[in-house]
């Protein structure tokens, strides 16, 4: 039971986080887990609650917590979500709730193509300067699509560039 949950809490602790090693979780993830999970319903467990329970259980200047203190912080939302329950019992049930989630990224913002939006971003339709900006396939070129490179191989005012002078003696 507590190895499908620490897989879920370690699911939770690396999204977002690409620097995460999973053993760690944030407050921000912590919630996460609560409200994907279905732990915070909002009437009996509300979102103030899991923080005030996170702040709880967590080393006093950390930012993080770890599965031992996230078990803690679940003995005490199961509490509160599943009154009049047992501790085990309830601690139980939350981890039911918890089996085989992942995070959800519903409601992630997307790129909008409302109304104008996709007309003015459609790079094929660009003209003038702008158009110089992007190759065929629409991606930008960078630097080299927003400045005239200049050729500086030369170093006298008339110079026609490199490989055009003659060489002396060749007569």
């Amino acid at each position: 039971m507590a190895s499908e949950a620490e897989r879920t809490f370690q699911r939770f602790a690396v999204f977002g986080e690409s620097s995460s090693s999973g053993t760690e979780m944030n407050n921000k993830n912590f919630s996460k887990l609560c409200k994907d999970c279905g732990i915070m319903d909002g009437k009996m467990v509300t979102s103030t609650d899991v923080d005030i329970v996170f702040s709880k259980v967590k080393a006093k200047n950390a930012r993080t917590i770890t599965f031992q203190q996230f078990q803690e912080a679940m003995k005490e939302l199961g509490q509160k979500r599943f009154k009049g329950k047992s501790l085990d019992e309830a601690l139980e049930n939350i981890y039911k709730l918890m089996e085989g989630k992942d995070p959800a990224t519903t409601g992630v913002t997307k790129a909008t193509t409302v109304g104008g939006v996709s007309r003015l971003t459609d790079t094929s339709k660009y003209t003038g300067t702008h158009k110089e900006r992007f190759d065929e396939s629409g991606k930008g070129k960078g630097i080299a699509g927003r400045e005239d490179m200049t050729d500086n191989s030369g170093y006298v005012s008339g110079y026609k560039g490199a490989g055009t002078y003659d060489k002396k003696g060749s007569n």
